[in-house]
């Protein structure tokens, strides 16, 4: 999933519907991708990463004569200089409104005046005149250097867990997520993009929509060769008791999901990996049942196992969380129409140097089964999408808008 938001842009790579989690967390890098270049904080998280790519991320030119964007933002206060807030440094924001991809008469649903002549002006001063670019190029500049700072991003983080990105389907959300999310896919080559409902707010609705789960860790150093399965039972038991209690604090359902992990790994090695146990009864015999999982999960990630190596357990797991809403099923329009646009919007394409004159549609006129052909603009109150020249966009039964690339 990606979000761009106003400050910051966040990777996150989803397993069948389950965000990647990781017990490790760095804060304060040094160095923003690289690994132990800030303070390790060992605490369960949801395995992301951050990028200066936001819509307020700020856009200047270096000591190098290099573009660079970000990691410094304008934030909300006083915002993008087309806000008209005293901001005075150029940002993404500013650089989107000079090409043409938001319309100044639909941000915010007209609550926020927006100043094109102000945004143009900044970047002429503080990047055109130094780079020798008029406004146009050079805001097609920052707009390709944002974007190729996020898919860079998400290359590095795709090769550090071992997958691809073009097997995957893009789900943007943000205030800047969907304008810049196709020409992200466009360099992973990922052909499937998704904007969900309320894309502006997708953080709000996901924490008002997130079960109540608690999550405890406890160390419990145990070699297999002498597991004492007594002890074992005894811990999750007590970690249940104490894990339920704090969930049934805030709900009123006594039905709960639990979850159970152990951290193992050979002995001496330095990291471990996460199994998981049965969420029903515990195994008769845990000890060599944990060992034949191990193997078996070890098999898989390393592609082999280590031959006359006892296995220790590092830490054990658990969670207890309430029931989960039914997972929403995305399911196609069983008809297609061609909706009619609301207007015309001029952008600068900078990739061939031409204008474009484009179509673009208010989302909440849209239905079930509509479809767009690239390039157009999908324009709501919190974002505008962004249908790019070799994508097209529908909207399926759920009301989400799905796009798809061209067969190349």
């Amino acid at each position: 999933s990606f979000d761009m938001g106003g400050t910051t842009a966040k990777l996150c790579l989803v397993d069948g519907g389950t965000p990647q989690r990781s017990r490790q967390f760095e804060i304060g890098r040094a160095a923003r991708f690289v690994k132990g270049s800030g303070l390790p904080v060992r605490i369960p998280v949801i395995d992301m990463i951050e990028i200066g790519a936001g819509g307020g991320s700020v856009a200047h030119v270096d000591g190098l004569d290099r573009l660079r964007i970000g990691p410094h933002s304008a934030g909300a206060e006083p915002g993008p200089v087309c806000y008209s807030r005293g901001g005075q440094s150029p940002t993404v924001t500013d650089a989107d409104l000079t090409l043409g991809f938001i319309d100044p008469d639909y941000f915010a649903e007209g609550r926020v005046t927006l100043s094109a002549e102000a945004a143009a002006s900044a970047i002429k001063k503080q990047i055109g005149e130094k780079l020798g670019l008029n406004v146009r190029n050079s805001a097609y500049g920052v707009s390709q250097i944002v974007n190729e700072n996020m898919a860079n991003a998400a290359r590095v983080h795709a090769v550090e867990h071992g997958t691809e990105m073009s097997n995957r389907t893009m789900i943007a959300f943000g205030g800047n997520g969907p304008l810049h999310a196709t020409r992200v896919a466009e360099k992973l080559g990922i052909n499937e993009v998704i904007v969900p409902i309320d894309p502006g707010v997708g953080s709000a609705v996901g924490f008002l929509s997130a079960p109540i789960s608690y999550e405890l860790i406890r160390s419990l150093y145990m070699l297999i060769s002498q597991f004492d399965e007594r002890v074992v039972r005894q811990l999750l038991a007590d970690m249940e008791k104490e894990a339920s209690a704090v969930v049934l604090a805030g709900t009123k359902s006594g039905n709960l999901i639990r979850h159970r992990t152990a951290f193992m790994r050979y002995e001496g090695q330095g990291h471990e990996i996460e199994i998981t146990m049965p969420d029903g009864a515990l195994p008769k015999k845990m000890g060599p049942w944990l060992s034949q999982q191990f193997e078996k999960e070890y098999q898989r990630i390393f592609g082999r196992t280590v031959p006359n190596v006892d296995v220790e357990i590092m830490s054990w797991g658990y969670v207890a969380m309430t029931a989960t809403k039914d997972s929403v099923v995305m399911k196609s329009a069983k008809k297609t129409r061609w909706p009619k646009p609301k207007g015309i919007r001029k952008l600068f394409w900078g990739q061939n140097r031409k204008s474009l004159i484009v179509p673009f549609y208010e989302r909440t006129s849209l239905k079930s089964g509509d479809k767009i052909v690239g390039p157009a603009l999908i324009i709501e109150s919190q974002t505008t999408t962004l249908v790019s020249p070799s994508f097209d966009a529908t909207v399926d039964a759920s009301g989400n808008i799905v796009m798809r690339q061209h067969a190349r």
